[in-house]
């Protein structure tokens, strides 16, 4: 057991049980009274380096890219925490002081319900984005979680958008073009600019996930710390080197997080050292470990970094932001 499997403490309603959960403050009350157990035990051990890296990260504040950055988070592979990670990284940006926008391209609508965006059929959306030409900053919502953050819905329309999009002119560079359009608006507007840029993909190589990877500069590919995490990594690869040379030559895979990591098993261990020997320019540092809170953040309509800010899950995610950083 680690400290985030320790249930939070409820008073029975939904409002009070997201309150205590979003209560840092009172969660590091809870903590700071468990440090005092004997550091030889594991759990010891285990809350001394939590300890130590909250300490780390505490006030620190991130540079602002050159330019804004736009990262497209794709993985063929379903289940290896694209959305997860998309939302988390955002929220720590952002809490950071960034300004960074988060575009929901995945039907299922996960990001934007982790982000508390409303996001039911008749709102506008990024199909309306895409499929209508609706400029961008008609279909951006506040979250309302987080300082800076904001987010481009998906909705259910966007599960028929493949098809659409077959028939409309320039239809790989319609996400890139709304998005230019959408920098110019805010210049226009005396807003500030953009830093981050995240594009949740679904997990396909359709029409959307090409949208995302013309518009992007960059490839975030989360990888799951489990046996099958290389299969189909290499297709992937494949695909963004075509993307490189018919229509985006600037894309590059900058990237690479290995996510719901166990450092209990041999397996994760061995894993992540073969993917850091294949890409060892590419893959982060930080690991994002197998996390109850992470887990339970989006049920709250939250991401990790509000629900439970002091939880391994959300340190891991600010140590990954971090790293993105400074790799700017």
């Amino acid at each position: 057991m680690t400290i985030d499997d320790v249930p939070l403490k409820s008073t029975g309603t939904s409002a009070e049980r997201t309150y205590l959960a979003t209560n840092s403050t009172t969660r590091d009350r809870e903590r700071s009274v468990i440090e005092t157990m004997d550091d030889s035990s594991p759990l010891g051990r285990e809350l001394a380096r939590e300890a130590k890296r909250r300490e780390k990260l505490a006030g620190k504040a991130l540079p602002r890219p050159k330019s804004t950055r736009i990262m497209t988070v794709s993985n063929q592979k379903g289940g290896v925490g694209k959305t997860t990670t998309t939302v988390n990284i955002a929220a720590a940006l952002a809490g950071a002081g960034l300004q960074v926008l988060v575009i929901d391209i995945d039907p299922q609508g996960n990001a934007s319900t982790a982000l508390n965006i409303d996001h039911h059929a008749e709102i506008a959306s990024i199909y309306d984005v895409l499929i209508d030409d609706v400029p961008l900053s008609e279909v951006v919502a506040p979250c309302p979680d987080v300082a800076n953050l904001i987010c481009a819905p998906a909705t259910i329309h966007l599960a028929g958008a493949e098809i659409e999009l077959v028939s409309l002119v320039a239809r790989e560079q319609r996400l890139r073009r709304a998005i230019e359009a959408y920098a110019r608006t805010r210049e226009t507007r005396g807003e500030p600019r953009l830093d981050f840029v995240l594009i949740d993909c679904p997990p396909s190589l359709g029409l959307l996930t090409v949208n995302a990877f013309v518009a992007a500069k960059e490839v975030l590919i989360p990888i799951q710390s489990e046996y099958y995490a290389l299969e189909g990594l290499s297709q992937l690869l494949k695909n963004i080197e075509m993307i490189q040379k018919h229509l985006n030559a600037e894309l590059i895979v900058s990237t690479i997080l290995l996510t719901m990591y166990d450092g209990r098993t041999n397996l994760a261990a061995q894993v992540a050292a073969e993917v850091r020997e294949h890409f060892p320019d590419q893959v982060l540092k930080a690991v994002i470990p197998r996390s109850v809170r992470i887990s339970e953040a989006p049920s709250y309509q939250q991401t990790v970094m509000t629900y439970d800010p002091s939880s391994s899950g959300a340190l891991s995610y600010q140590e990954a932001a971090v790293e993105i950083t400074s790799r700017s």
